[in-house]
């Protein structure tokens, strides 16, 4: 059983000085936090695709047991929509993100808002994902030809399972056969927290639960209080022991019940530094330590 409480990104301005000490270099900040915390949601790949020489650094830059969850492109979710995702698929995978070797944790497609469920574009989409790195590296080498000479890591070793989450914002999911499609494929949905603006979805749908906790009443923006970081403590220790919180926000049957699950949650309410903080209270409330506690004490 694995519990991996973290943060979405690591570079923002206004957390230095209070996250991260003052002088801190910027270019030490993801070597900061990961050592604050065993993952972080890396969300630079959302923008655009990353080099090589990146996604390298990442990995030198963080500890050994590290796992990075890492964010699928907008392009093929928000400007392709899903459709002919062929290609931009294998130049994502191309472009580097094998070089993580094993602290490549679960892959995060968040769909936009005006996306509505549609059960066969959906199929076609989850049919298309690699499940694990020799399957995402035989992808990769179909890849454009402009990621031809520099810009390509094509080599994995071994067969390590590749995860993937859905992050839905439209009200049409909510939907059982949209749980059931997910449960075929084994594909994770992402437990949103968004200050009641997107759906809240607590079904299980694969081995593992991802969190994404974007701010309890404001999003983006607002806190996670006591009452809050205990309630979802709560929920997360339920799904780690294989079953599901009586109040889970349901809309298919139960999941199967397992020994264990794996959960990865992660704070994305950034805007007033709060994240960071959140992580750490909810990990203390798990019974896991920051590895800087005395650093996350320093908030002003």
């Amino acid at each position: 059983m694995s519990i991996r409480i973290g943060i979405s990104g690591w570079r923002y301005p206004r957390w230095r000085g209070r996250f991260y000490p003052q002088g801190l270099p910027q270019r030490a900040e993801l070597e900061y936090a990961s050592r604050c915390f065993p993952s972080i949601e890396l969300n630079g790949s959302f923008y655009s695709l990353q080099r090589p020489q990146s996604w390298q650094a990442w990995h030198d830059a963080t500890p050994a047991r590290f796992v990075f969850a890492v964010k699928g492109p907008r392009f093929i979710t928000h400007t392709k929509r899903l459709r002919d995702c062929g290609t931009p698929l294998a130049n994502f995978f191309a472009s580097g993100l094998l070089a993580l070797g094993p602290k490549l944790g679960p892959l995060l497609w968040q769909l936009p808002p005006t996306l509505k469920f549609d059960a066969a574009l959906l199929e076609e989409f989850l049919a298309l994902l690699p499940r694990n790195v020799e399957q995402a590296a035989a992808l990769a080498r179909r890849r454009d030809t402009a990621l031809m000479r520099g810009r390509s890591v094509l080599a994995a070793e071994g067969r390590r399972r590749i995860r993937h989450a859905l992050e839905v914002r439209h009200d049409s999911f909510l939907d059982a056969e949209f749980i059931a499609l997910l449960r075929r494929h084994r594909v994770g949905l992402v437990v949103a927290d968004a200050a009641s603006r997107y759906p809240l979805m607590e079904d299980v749908t694969a081995d593992f639960v991802y969190l994404r906790l974007h701010g309890d009443a404001e999003l983006y923006a607002s806190g996670y209080g006591d009452a809050a970081l205990a309630r979802w403590a709560r929920k997360i220790t339920r799904w780690t022991e294989g079953g599901e919180p009586d109040d889970a926000a349901r809309h298919a049957p139960k999941a199967p019940a397992r020994t264990r699950r794996d959960v990865y949650c992660y704070f994305d309410n950034d805007m007033k530094v709060h994240a960071p903080f959140d992580a750490a209270g909810l990990m203390e409330r798990l019974g896991q330590r920051p590895m800087r506690p005395t650093d996350l004490a320093t908030r002003s």
